[in-house]
């Protein structure tokens, strides 16, 4: 279903969220006070615009009260972010996705209503020291401080078995939510299908709970 996004921002970030959504199919609003980011992106996007973010008439004359989901990728300056999130809850957009810098800024960023707040660089670097740390992990999701999904690559130790002779939840505490074999994703796996050797496993549990599935499971 085509939706409509605002994305405020066009540095690295703010760049990549807009073309990615163009891409994908949905209306997009590209925003940012650089000429030259705006005409970058006017390829990439439904609309891009030349606007001040912390000017609230300037937000109300483009239509954001249309927009149900905004994108904050503002940069270096915290102040301008907040300022622009602010508006944007006050002006009823209902869920605003803000890039923060630092924990001060996410703090501040909670305490104003952001629904979402991300941290690029960080939420890579995890992703990345994950696969880093053990070869068998292929990509790292974390849901919560306590939480993730995990895609591991099956190894011999699990092949040609079923998911029911391996009883994962029950030995380490962890869900198989799906398996990638090559170009089919099952996304409902049953208890008796069969894993296969270099298969892909998304699995969910607690940290802890995958470092063992990791070291003593595969």
């Amino acid at each position: 279903m085509k939706k409509e996004f605002v994305v405020i921002g066009l540095g690295s970030f703010g760049s990549t969220v807009c073309k990615e959504l163009h891409q994908l199919g949905h209306d997009v609003l590209a925003i940012d006070v650089s000429e030259d980011k705006v005409k970058e992106l006017s390829d990439y996007s439904s609309y891009a615009v030349t606007a001040n973010a912390t000017d609230e008439n300037a937000l109300k004359s483009l239509g954001i009260r249309n927009f149900d989901h905004a994108i904050v990728a503002i940069g270096e300056n915290i102040q301008p972010s907040i300022l622009c999130t602010l508006i944007l809850k006050e002006l009823g957009i209902k869920r605003v996705w803000v890039k923060a810098k630092n924990v001060k800024h996410h703090k501040i960023l909670e305490k104003i209503g952001a629904d979402r707040i991300i941290h690029p660089e960080q939420e890579i670097g995890v992703r990345i020291a994950h696969q880093l740390d053990s070869g068998k992990i292929i990509d790292y999701i974390e849901l919560s401080e306590d939480y993730s999904i995990v895609e591991m690559k099956a190894t011999k130790k699990v092949a040609n078995q079923s998911l029911l002779e391996l009883d994962i939840r029950s030995k380490f505490g962890c869900t198989i939510l799906a398996i990638k074999q090559k170009n089919h994703m099952n996304i409902s796996p049953l208890p008796d299908d069969i894993i296969r050797l270099d298969d892909i496993l998304v699995v969910m549990g607690h940290v802890d709970d995958l470092k063992v599935f990791q070291e003593k499971g595969l």
